[in-house]
């Protein structure tokens, strides 16, 4: 089943949802899923650094994807300060280049807006940098990170994210991700599950596209572990785990 911008069908009391890209989905929400069928839908999804969207939603994202949607990448940095013994400057070129082919296998756009890896700050001139960015691309689904993250640039980027969101309306559904739960994400109690299971050699050839970032090392580590733990949560093999804003558009819900 999928959702659409214009009409929702609304089942009273449903614990399991359809999916606006087929996927099996499950949510924790007692109340009501909407769903319908889809026109093509834009999808953002906001991480600090490249790796963070693929790492947290690169299942969801080839599966939107893979259904037709379009699907962005938006990162907050290049990952300026993530390569020891490189300057900002080749850091971020190297970085650049791998976002930009992990975007490519995830049938996905990426997009760059300007601040610096480790040196992120929340000011009027940098909320209005995102406000522009979410008023000119007016997506119907966005994914955000969790602002509850040991990472002082997740945390930017989820007020950013969540002030342009707030600002513009609400006119679109927004999720939060987890990375690397328990050493980065905190108190994260999913309300929806989405099972990755046939996309997941996609999510992890995105992930390890990341060649500079050691990422098969740290993927093992965390994320896996993860897509196991939250797949027994949901019983499937494996699977993405979001918390939905409540205050989300009813007639957009994954």
């Amino acid at each position: 089943m999928n959702i659409s911008r214009r009409k929702a069908l609304k089942l009273s009391g449903a614990t399991v949802a359809g999916s606006l890209i087929g996927l099996s989905v499950k949510s924790q929400d007692a109340k009501s899923v909407n769903f319908a069928k889809s026109d093509k839908l834009k999808i953002i999804v906001f991480g600090a650094h490249p790796d963070d969207p693929e790492s947290g939603c690169g299942g969801i994202m080839a599966a939107l994807a893979n259904e037709g949607h379009e699907v962005t990448a938006a990162y907050l940095t290049r990952g300026e300060a993530g390569i020891k013994g490189k300057t900002y400057e080749e850091a971020a070129a190297i970085r650049t280049q791998e976002a930009e082919e992990a975007c490519k296998i995830l049938n996905a756009r990426p997009e760059f807006l300007g601040q610096v890896d480790g040196n992120c700050e929340i000011t009027k001139e940098h909320y209005r940098v995102v406000m522009d960015f979410l008023n000119r691309e007016q997506p119907d689904i966005i994914f955000n990170h969790w602002p509850i993250d040991t990472h002082r640039d997740h945390r930017i980027c989820s007020v950013l994210a969540y002030d342009a969101w707030l600002y513009s309306g609400k006119k679109s559904a927004l999720y939060y991700y987890e990375v690397m739960t328990g050493q980065q994400s905190q108190n994260f109690i999913p309300t929806t599950y989405v099972d990755i299971s046939d996309y997941l050699k996609i999510k992890q050839k995105a992930c390890f596209a990341h060649k500079s970032q050691n990422a098969e090392e740290w993927y093992a580590a965390s994320h896996a572990k993860m897509e196991v733990f939250r797949g027994m949560e949901s019983n499937c093999p494996y699977a993405e785990a979001f918390i939905r804003h409540y205050q989300s558009p009813p007639g957009l819900m994954i």
